[in-house]
């Protein structure tokens, strides 16, 4: 077993899915190809947890999944075929749980509040006087809690409690025999109204989630007591490597993974770092690379046809009324995270800079008003997660261009008086001298630095992928995690620079096609990706669909929510529609991420009610479902190109490639928690052992398997090609991608196959093969080197994975 993994499975472990279960198909990993099994968090999580990232006792292995026990027996079933485990790494918050005395920490801070060992824990606003802790649990005004007498304290257990229907609370202590509504005012928290949190929270979150609590992993005590049992399990050999939990979330990223590099001995080690257009990883990240969102963007790009941009876009907007750009959707969304979702941490930054400014009389006359205004413009035209200034350190060029740039995107909504505090707020955030030259207060204006950093990914994560994802369809296939709707399409040049790059800077980098975040799997996409090859056959489609459920549709069911049932319809057609349960549950999670016409927060039974029930009715409407069926039907060798095309593509491009649960064969999830559904792995047996005993692939599954095990083994067998140089093949024609891999592997895969049959197929083009003797794994089929015909590759399957003889 190598340092670094060959390639990855994710698996989803929780109380349904447990370390043993997890143990049970280790054999079928290792005959699938895997190296590596990839686990989402293995330590205690919150009651009922179904993910993992909601940790509430770092000193243990996650109990509903079998604890410490059933993990050494995965560990060593693991040991015996020669394989590892990564597990993923939450370093950025902890679960606020029910009952809060799960999570040690916090329920010591509750009790003793800034005297608690646990306090530097937490980032928490205490404020001049000690303000209490906010837990915003309640159902109603804490005046009419008191008044429905619906607080109790309980004396019965080890510590008087405060409890609240399934809530309890430490009490502090001494204040336990008063009356309640005094009791209430002098504990170290205040209990609210659930409502209230987004204006006065007054501790770091994730993002908008109340129930994670962010805490302080700079610091040396927090960062040892949270991975101690993690360093553990490396140094025994049990786990060989991370997956690090939004990294962007941390004080310092950089910082965290110095140490965590320094604490592994450079163990293989992952971020969940999204970057946005150009963006690249900073070099000075000890780290493998990210967890492959950048990879997922472009090689599902190869299979988009720009030209199906302008006549998609032209029928959304006559459909839905949507601007024919993004951006306007985007800002929008962005603005409305900043003024509800995030309030509370954009008066922090306020308070911050007041502070700031106030004790330093050449900069006092800059208002809170401004200050406001001021950030909510450099928030809304943040372009990306972060920039990455460190207090004390001179700030990068690209920090530098970054945050200039955004700061003449936000000039432009701004007055004339508002103009020079903009100026001094970015320069305080680039940590530029302004003001008097001894710089008063440097505490504040490091946590500034800080602080805003640590707001801008949260507002891009709930503006950009939780909101206007879900306004905005074009093509929904392009609505994805790490991706821009509006990069129509990556040419071969673009994916072989890309990969290029990858090879010479990331070489270990993850690659992914799908994970536990995606918004649609990546053979939903595929089957709306060939939708940007034939826009007129697909909108005469959804016209006719139209108008056979006329009736159907009620007054209050929106053109956005409709085209997304339509794509949505077709993206998971599989010999039948998705069953009614999946896509019901679909639909209400998309339409209240939309927060348009419903919310999670404020749901609107009647709208939502309409969609559910146009959704019945197309389902319950069989002259529908025959028409979307031809269609799919046609569309299916198209289906079947980008299907096989992309999985290979992602197996062989350089980096360590991840294949996520179930995704070996023909996976038509959508977002969680329908891509957490169980694994059926006695299919997978199956079908792989039919395979390999010589049967032809009966249907796409198979087929998409079988791409997956030789790519996967072949990697296993010539580690070393895989990580050599990264070779572009030239192609007569512009329907192919190929490469090679240190002259030792060569992948040929089909791209825009629709236009490739208005052709009239391959022709005459031509891959030309470096010289030797190959052949293809996938058929059995010997290939010769030189000018060699495509269409004779690519007899059999859409793919070729030549390997030198």
């Amino acid at each position: 077993m190598t340092a670094v993994p060959i390639s990855t499975y994710r698996l989803q472990v929780h109380a349904e899915f447990g370390f043993d279960a997890a143990a049970d198909v280790v054999e079928y990993l290792h005959d699938l190809g895997v190296s590596h099994a990839y686990l989402s968090p293995i330590l205690q999580a919150a009651p009922g947890s179904t993910h993992g990232y909601d940790v509430v006792d770092h000193s243990r292995v996650s109990e509903p999944a079998g604890g410490r026990a059933a993990f050494d027996r995965l560990a060593a079933k693991l040991a015996d075929h020669r394989m590892g485990a990564i597990a993923d790494v939450v370093p950025n918050h902890v679960a606020v749980p029910t009952p809060a005395r799960l999570n040690k920490a916090l329920w010591s801070v509750l009790r003793d509040g800034p005297g608690s060992p646990y306090a530097d824990w937490f980032d928490v606003d205490w404020g001049a006087g000690n303000q209490p802790l906010l837990m915003a649990v309640l159902g109603q005004r804490i005046g009419n809690v008191l008044a429905d007498d619906e607080l109790s304290v309980d004396l019965s257990g080890d510590e008087p409690v405060l409890r609240y229907y399934e809530h309890e609370f430490p009490l502090r202590p001494g204040t336990e025999d008063l009356p309640m509504a005094e009791l209430v005012t002098e504990q170290w928290y205040r209990l609210a109204h659930w409502r209230v949190a987004d204006e006065e929270l007054n501790y770091r979150r994730f993002f908008d989630v109340d129930t994670l609590a962010a805490v302080r992993v700079e610091t040396q005590e927090v960062f040892e007591a949270t991975h101690e049992l993690l360093f553990a399990l490396l140094h025994e050999g049990k786990l060989h490597g991370f997956r690090i939990d939004h990294p962007d979330g941390l004080a310092d990223p950089r910082g965290y993974l110095r140490r965590l590099a320094e604490r592994t001995g450079g163990a293989w080690v992952v971020v969940e770092k999204i970057l946005e257009g150009d963006e690249e990883l900073p070099r000075d990240w000890p780290c493998a690379g990210t967890t492959g969102y950048d990879a997922l963007l472009r090689v599902g790009g190869l299979f988009v046809d720009p030209a199906g941009a302008a006549p998609l876009a032209a029928y959304h907007s006559e459909l839905t009324g949507e601007p024919a750009d993004f951006g306007p959707v985007v800002e929008q969304a962005k603005r409305e995270v900043v003024e509800h979702g995030q309030y509370a941490e954009v008066h922090r930054l306020v308070e911050l800079l007041a502070r700031i400014c106030q004790d330093d009389v050449r900069l006092r006359d800059h208002t809170r008003r401004a200050f406001h205004e001021v950030v909510v413009e450099l928030l809304v035209n943040f372009d990306r997660y972060r920039a990455y200034v460190v207090p004390g350190e001179p700030a990068p060029a690209e920090a530098v261009e970054v945050l200039e740039h955004v700061a003449e995107l936000a000039r432009r909504n701004l007055d004339e008086e508002q103009q020079d505090t903009l100026d001094l707020v970015r320069d305080l955030l680039l940590g530029r001298q302004a003001g008097t030259a001894s710089r008063i207060d440097e505490q504040a204006r490091h946590e500034l630095i800080v602080r805003f950093q640590q707001t801008c990914g949260p507002v891009m994560a709930k503006g950009v992928e939780d909101t206007a994802f879900y306004r905005w369809f074009r093509l929904s296939s392009l609505n994805e995690v790490g991706g821009n709707p509006e990069h129509f399409g990556v040419s071969p040049e673009e994916f072989h620079a890309y990969a290029g790059r990858l090879n010479d800077h990331w070489p270990r980098t993850m690659t992914t096609l799908s994970t536990h975040d995606t918004k649609r799997s990546e053979d939903v996409r595929a089957r709306l990706t060939v939708l940007s090859e034939q826009p007129t056959a697909w909108v005469e489609a959804v016209r006719s669909w139209r108008s056979m459920t006329e009736d159907r549709r009620g007054p209050l069911l929106d053109g956005s929510t409709e085209y997304l049932i339509w794509q949505t319809l077709l993206g998971t057609w599989n010999d039948g529609p998705l069953a009614e349960d999946r896509l019901q549950g679909y639909l209400q999670k998309a339409i209240r991420e939309a927060k348009r016409h419903t919310s999670w927060t404020s749901p609107d039974a009647e709208y939502e009610e309409a969609v559910a029930a146009f959704a019945t009715a197309v389902l319950a409407d069989s002259a529908v479902l025959e028409s979307v069926r031809r269609f799919a039907d046609a569309q299916a060798p198209y289906v079947r190109a980008a299907t096989l095309g992309q999985k290979l593509i992602q197996l062989t491009m350089p980096g360590v490639p991840d294949v996520y649960q179930g995704s070996e064969l023909v996976d038509l999830s959508l977002v969680d928690p329908d891509n957490r559904r169980p694994v059926d792995y006695r299919e997978r047996i199956e079908r792989l052992a039919r395979l390999d005993g010589g049967s032809p692939p009966k249907d796409l599954a198979d087929e998409k398997l079988l791409v997956t095990s030789r790519a996967l083994r072949l990697r296993r067998q010539h580690p070393d090609a895989f990580a050599g140089s990264y070779t572009p093949l030239p192609t007569s024609t512009g329907h192919a991608v190929a490469f090679a891999r240190a002259d030792a592997v060569i992948t040929l895969a089909t791209r825009l196959p629709v236009a490739l049959h208005r052709l009239g197929g391959w022709g005459d083009s031509r891959v030309v093969l470096p010289d030797g003797d190959w052949q293809d794994v996938l058929t059995g089929r010997s290939v010769g080197s030189g000018a060699a015909r495509i269409d004779e590759l690519l007899a059999e399957l859409p793919v070729a994975l030549l390997a030198r003889s």
